[in-house]
């Protein structure tokens, strides 16, 4: 049945969306096999989840996840059932008649996808003998005190036990694509393919092993890929038998497919393997009926923002918060892979620009990296206190004040404002404002780190000598801890906290995708990327001036670092330097890309995969259209017809506008007008042309 591509006319906001011809849905199983599934370890987890409700859709009950069964995880997450499917079952009786234990059931998320899970430490007194099978199969041998690589073997032995016990059943018919994420979930690859079960596999890596250990380890990875001595360098990071795992999954699946096209080059010389399609992660993004809504819920959150920061910098608060950026770097810590390292000392250099052009702008900027730490910090507390006091004190004195200013004007007088407020008034509002004073500079971290002396982000600090005093015009504050809302400190969660940001900064030097400036692009949050994460790629390759859309692509590929650092500072001093109408407007085309980052525009390159690999695997039941196009070709944003975004003389698009607006801005601006010649310039997705520019 041959499988080919149709555009279809219907539109996601401009998007055209693929319709599957003749796809044979009901005849076919869709298994995917990852470590995270209902288990959240990484990045994997959040692919895995946010992708789950159109596959769903596409694929309705012939779609299933396969995972590790963790009791604390499925208590939670899972709601256990008997399989809809009678084969499955009798799989999985035929594992429990072994001594393994196997669980089914639907996962609590969006879309509610079917998962089979299996229990690792129940299968484990067979370690012994999988890996000599292992070894016979793939000459691959694991060192018994790998616990994660042991149990990536007993998870891929019983992947492997079950798609045999099924696919005995099926004798061919429904076909079974299996879809395994990264090395992790490799081994089951690697023995379907060894026993010859008929079955169409996809392998993706999220990011290689081995390119992940060299960034870490500091090499200049990018400029050396076509040098390393891949064995060499796995050998002595004493990772050969992870690599050797991945290496072979790769090379045994009917289609490798990789996140983004930095990861494709890297994946070239890493695993030796062209990837065959790129699959980039996207997200599910909700619209707000009303155009305007996610302005307004910057407005709320930057209020929420803005106490916090009047807390932490009590005694020390001589700057306008009404002119007060927020920018900040969130992820793991790892310090120069995410580029906090670039980060810092372009904060250095944009404090000094600040000084010099004697601009009123402040940055406050926020770190939130989880580190060890033993507790919060005790003068960061005291401020939040002292804070809420000054409020509480205020609203008191407002009390009073209001009933004698009532009392008075009903008799129809005029208060004597000197007597309005007698002694004790002023005796409460002085001893709040002595309150308010301390010795010390602002802290600029939350929490009491373990490793203070050691920690990267706090011994860079010292030697640029950003301390938050007074002459600063860029304020830091290290919170080493993931956001929550129920925080005593700082009562957000993650969403709501990048919501009431200004821009979001991602200089990072590996990246294989990068979900962090995505979900800032998604809440309309202007952000800097780098053109060595995926994400960054992405945006080049579909959006003609992404700077202009709030994306700034930092160039960490053909730059010294010095030179990265100067133009991220750029970046960040021209942001600086715009007011708060050319902000709005840019947070407006930022929104606008959001089509772009969603499942149901990326999901087709899944799509795509899943064709593939059906048409390689049984050739003689599905045939691929010769003329299929290139994985990766794209539509451009054009770019706006008004650059830079600042146009005063246009019509307010949200009701938080600023009365400072600059008066020299003469260029039209018409919200609804850009938006209509944006839609109308997107280029369908393999459909081949010129990118047309203008309307």
């Amino acid at each position: 049945m041959p499988l080919s591509r149709s555009l279809s006319m219907t539109s996601l906001n401009g998007l055209p969306q693929w319709e599957d011809e003749d796809l044979p849905v009901e005849d076919l199983l869709l298994f995917e096999v990852s470590w995270e599934v209902t288990n959240k370890v990484g990045g994997i987890y959040t692919v895995i989840q946010t992708k789950a409700k159109i596959t769903v859709d596409e694929w309705g009950e012939n779609f299933f996840m396969v995972g590790p069964y963790y009791e604390h995880n499925v208590k939670t997450q899972v709601e256990l059932c008997e399989p809809p499917n009678p084969a499955i079952e009798k799989a999985m009786d035929a594992l429990r008649s072994n001594g393994c234990q196997v669980y089914f059931g639907r996962w609590l998320i969006e879309g509610s996808p079917y998962v089979v899970l299996f229990d690792i430490g129940a299968a484990a007194w067979n370690l012994d003998r999988w890996k000599g099978e292992f070894w016979d199969a793939a000459g691959i041998g694991l060192p018994f005190d790998d616990r994660e690589a042991n149990n990536s073997l007993i998870f891929g032995s019983l992947t492997a036990w079950f798609f045999k016990e099924l696919t005995d059943q099926f004798q061919g018919t429904p076909s079974i694509i299996a879809h395994f994420h990264e090395w992790q979930a490799g081994a089951g690859l690697i023995l379907c393919r060894s026993r010859k079960l008929p079955i169409a596999t996809i392998f993706t890596t999220h990011a290689t092993l081995l390119g992940r250990y060299l960034c870490a380890g500091n090499a200049d990875f990018y400029n050396n890929l076509d040098k390393f001595n891949v064995d060499k360098e796995a050998g002595e990071r004493q990772i050969y038998h992870r690599y050797c795992m991945e290496r072979a999954a790769v090379h045994c699946a009917h289609v490798f497919t990789t996140v983004s096209q930095i990861t494709a080059i890297e994946a070239d010389h890493m695993l030796k393997r062209k990837p065959d399609v790129v699959t980039p992660n996207g997200l599910n993004v909700k619209k707000f009926s009303a155009m305007h809504e996610f302005q307004n819920l910057h407005s709320t959150n930057k209020v929420r923002l803005q106490e916090f920061v009047r807390g932490h910098f009590y005694g020390h608060l001589d700057f306008n918060l009404e002119k007060t950026l927020f920018f900040f770097i969130a992820g793991r810590y790892e310090f120069m892979n995410k580029g906090a390292d670039i980060f810092l000392e372009s904060l250095s250099r944009l404090n000094f620009l600040l000084r010099v052009h004697k601009r009123d702008v402040t940055v406050v900027v926020f770190f939130i990296m989880p580190a060890k730490t033993n507790n919060f910090n005790v003068e960061t507390l005291k401020g939040q206190a002292i804070r809420k006091q000054l409020w509480d004190t205020a609203h008191s004195v407002k009390e009073k004040f209001g009933k004698k200013l009532y009392d008075a004007l009903l008799k129809g007088e005029i208060p004597d404002m000197n007597k309005i407020l007698d002694r004790d008034d002023f005796t409460i509002m002085k001893r709040a404002i002595y309150g308010t004073q301390r010795q010390s500079l602002p802290p600029v971290t939350t929490h009491n780190m373990l490793d203070d002396s050691t920690d990267p982000i706090l011994s860079n600090i010292r030697r640029i000598g950003l301390f938050n005093s007074r002459t600063d015009r860029v304020k830091v504050i290290f919170h080493p801890e993931f956001l929550s809302s129920t925080s005593p400190l700082l009562p957000m969660d993650y969403e709501e906290f990048v919501r009431g940001c200004h821009l979001g900064v991602f200089p990072s030097y590996y990246e294989p995708w990068g979900y962090t400036p995505g979900e800032c692009t998604v809440m309309g949050i202007p952000s800097v990327t780098t053109n060595l994460s995926g994400f960054g790629c992405f945006m080049q390759e579909h959006v003609a001036d992404p700077a202009a859309y709030g994306i700034y692509i930092l160039d960490r590929r053909f730059r010294s670092a010095d030179e990265s650092c100067n133009q991220l500072t750029q970046f960040m001093f021209g942001f600086c330097q715009q007011s708060r109408r050319q902000r709005v407007i840019q947070r407006n085309r930022t929104e606008r890309l959001s089509d772009l980052l969603d499942w149901r525009y990326l999901g087709r390159y899944y799509m795509h995969a899943r064709h593939l690999t059906l048409s390689r695997a049984f050739p003689e039941k599905f045939k691929m259209d010769p003329t299929a196009p290139p994985q990766t070709e794209g539509f451009r944003f054009p770019r706006p017809s008004s650059v830079p975004p600042s146009p005063s003389a246009s019509v307010h698009s949200t009701p938080h506008h600023s009365d400072e607006e600059e008066e020299d801005d003469e260029e039209l601006y018409d919200e609804e007008e850009e938006a209509k010649k944006d839609r109308q310039n997107i280029k369908g997705p393999f459909t081949g042309g010129e990118v047309p520019h203008g309307e």
